[in-house]
């Protein structure tokens, strides 16, 4: 934890005791809770510099909207983005929220504060063409033949039932034999009923068939080559190379499967809190993304097909 120095053990042990009741209460995933801790501790650590003092449950109680003003300027000044000081400051109002309601005092002058705008980058699907191609590649990448029909299946996965890349390679061999609908547990603890397509189960069973390690209930159903849980990164690396070979954008990552899968669906007509679910998301407003990228597409080809003179 950086700073520790300039944080008090009083403060030290309120963020953790804020983490525990994320992750028991909330169920926050240990991503989330590493990202949540380095945003306070950091405000913390600054907050100790800024008093000259580590900053000590009183203080916390005391911070004024100049302090906080001073925290977001020292964090633009040393090159944060807009976007990663919005995440910061939403984990900053979190933990003090907690604190003012244990504690009984009034956090206004950090709960007031304004976030900095930023843009929100819009995500970018593949087309429909693009998507079964990439499918079809990734298998390519591979010598061994159990490894390329692995890929295969998790990839089909992420664009066929708009799993999350870490989702996709949580589950364990008791998913087997694929139902004609998946349970997953997604962020936050969330759990959702997503259907599985006949292209799905059949490209896990052809994994399963050639696959060396047999499937245990309690062992990962996607392997890798020593019989470990599938690292992400190895899958990113394979649809790398597959992007290349097929002239495809930068952007066509694991994710972007899972957000071709939402935009096809709502361009085949889809109802937009169905997607919602199918996605795990917690707010509508984050599946409404995808109405911004549908629009932005058919602006795209009215563009092209009427260009300016």
């Amino acid at each position: 934890m950086a700073g520790l120095s300039a944080i008090s053990p009083a403060a030290a042990d309120a963020l953790e005791r804020w983490l525990e009741h994320e992750r028991a209460l909330k169920g926050a995933a240990e991503n989330t809770l590493a990202a949540y801790r380095a945003d306070v501790a950091g405000f913390l650590a600054f907050l100790g510099r800024h008093l000259a003092a580590a900053a000590g449950r009183q203080a916390l109680r005391e911070i004024t909207l100049s302090e906080m003003r001073a925290w977001m300027a020292h964090e633009r000044g040393r090159g944060v983005s807009a976007r990663t000081l919005a995440r910061a400051l939403s984990a900053v109002k979190g933990f003090y929220r907690w604190l003012a309601e244990r504690e009984g005092f009034d956090a206004t002058a950090v709960l007031a504060v304004r976030a900095p705008k930023y843009r929100r980058s819009l995500p970018r699907p593949l087309t429909e063409a693009a998507a079964r191609d990439m499918i079809e590649t990734v298998g390519a990448q591979a010598q061994r033949r159990w490894v390329a029909a692995r890929d295969i299946a998790v990839v089909t996965l992420l664009y066929g039932c708009g799993l999350r890349i870490s989702e996709a390679l949580a589950l364990n061999g008791d998913a087997l034999p694929l139902a004609r609908t998946l349970r997953i547990r997604g962020k936050g603890g969330r759990e959702r009923q997503v259907p599985v397509l006949p292209a799905a189960r059949a490209a896990v069973e052809c994994y399963v068939a050639l696959c060396p390690y047999p499937p245990e209930p309690d062992a990962p159903l996607f392997r890798g080559v020593r019989g470990g849980r599938l690292n992400p990164r190895l899958l990113a690396d394979a649809m790398q190379r597959a992007r290349r070979q097929l002239g495809l954008p930068a952007g066509a990552t694991p994710h972007a499967m899972r957000h071709s899968f939402a935009t096809h669906l709502l361009a085949a007509g889809g109802d937009l809190r169905a997607i919602q679910e199918l996605l795990g998301h917690a707010s509508l407003s984050t599946t409404q993304a995808y109405t911004a990228v549908d629009t932005a597409r058919l602006l795209e080809i009215y563009q092209s097909a009427h260009p300016r003179a």
